[in-house]
């Protein structure tokens, strides 16, 4: 728990020590800066801007109506308030189907505040992975 002895910023680096050492990373969930401020309080690692804030906050059926936009504008509002945690905003829906609309994407979430962008996807996302990562765009 030495996180709670500092408050510096997380990062990769860290995150990668802290697995090789065997020592539990928390990552949770926030779509607001009130939640991102009590996540940075309590130590927690890692933030996840997800797109489940289209079932969670706007109250649809599923995560396919969240646009690149409010992606966005709910990863500014929990980086205001973040001043420990890695944060990962997800690319939502139909926000990556080509590598250069991917970045697009990534650089508009990176802008907002992220230090690393989540899709979703199996082998046939590698070309658009490599392409994001080849422009230093954190991956995961």
């Amino acid at each position: 728990m030495s996180y709670l002895q500092d408050n510096k910023p997380i990062t990769i680096t860290k995150l990668i020590a802290m697995h090789s050492e065997g020592e539990k990373i928390a990552v949770l969930t926030a779509y607001d800066s009130t939640m991102s401020a009590l996540l940075n309080r309590c130590g927690v690692e890692v933030i996840l801007v997800c797109d489940s804030l289209g079932n969670v906050v706007q109250g649809h059926r599923s995560t396919t109506p969240v646009t690149i936009e409010e992606m966005a504008y709910h990863t500014e509002c929990v980086a205001r308030a973040n001043h420990h945690a890695f944060l990962i905003a997800d690319l939502p829906f139909a926000s990556y189907g080509d590598p250069i609309q991917a970045l697009d994407s990534a650089a508009t979430l990176m802008r907002a505040g992220a230090d690393m962008v989540k899709l979703e996807g199996g082998d046939w996302q590698v070309d658009i992975i490599r392409y994001l990562v080849e422009r230093s765009v954190p991956v995961c």
